[in-house]
């Protein structure tokens, strides 16, 4: 079972498992604002209801200005699930990331040394760098500020959510949603 997390100012921020709540509670990091009706966490000597909607009680310092995640699918989301040296697109799940600097030539592996590529691609220019091997790198990698089509936080109501999200879910499609221009 989720628990929705608010910031101090009741934006909604992430969904976290019932356990990470509960220890976000009883930290006094946070306060909870719902709970589920009919759900309880039991120890030996105490019931608590389980919290379906916690708040961060102070502000989160540098809340939206994280940064984008280094992971697999983050490289792939910059990319555009394009190879960077023949442009051919890549599923997620059968692109390979590429160390433009391998890392036996002492290449790190971070957002300005890693390109997606296909499996065929890489296995061209396996330990060498795109010069040594004669390929031609599309787009220099770089860390992004933000990756196309997604913003934090993502939140969209679905029916398996439990009904004490909708409040809070509602007022963030309101003042973030996209507008529907009236026909001329």
């Amino acid at each position: 079972m989720d628990t929705l997390v608010l910031s101090d100012a009741y934006l909604p921020i992430d969904r976290v498992s019932w356990q990470r709540a509960i220890t976000l509670v009883l930290s006094g990091r946070a306060d909870v604002v719902e709970e589920y009706e009919d759900r309880y966490i039991r120890s030996p000597s105490t019931i608590f209801p389980m919290p379906s909607v916690i708040r961060f009680v102070k502000r989160i310092a540098n809340l939206f200005r994280r940064g984008v995640k280094f992971n697999r699918k983050n490289v792939w989301l910059r990319d555009k699930g394009r190879c960077q040296y023949c442009q051919r697109k890549t599923s997620l799940a059968d692109f390979t990331f590429d160390h433009v600097v391998p890392q036996s030539q002492g290449g790190p592996t971070r957002w300005e040394n890693i390109v997606v590529a296909c499996p065929e691609c890489n296995h061209r220019k396996r330990d060498r760098t795109p010069q040594q091997a004669k390929m031609f790198l599309r787009t220099p990698p770089a860390r992004p500020k933000s990756l196309p089509g997604v913003s934090f936080p993502i939140f969209r109501w679905d029916d398996n959510m439990p009904k004490t999200w909708k409040d809070y879910l509602g007022s963030y499609q309101y003042w973030n949603g996209a507008l529907k221009e009236d026909p001329a």
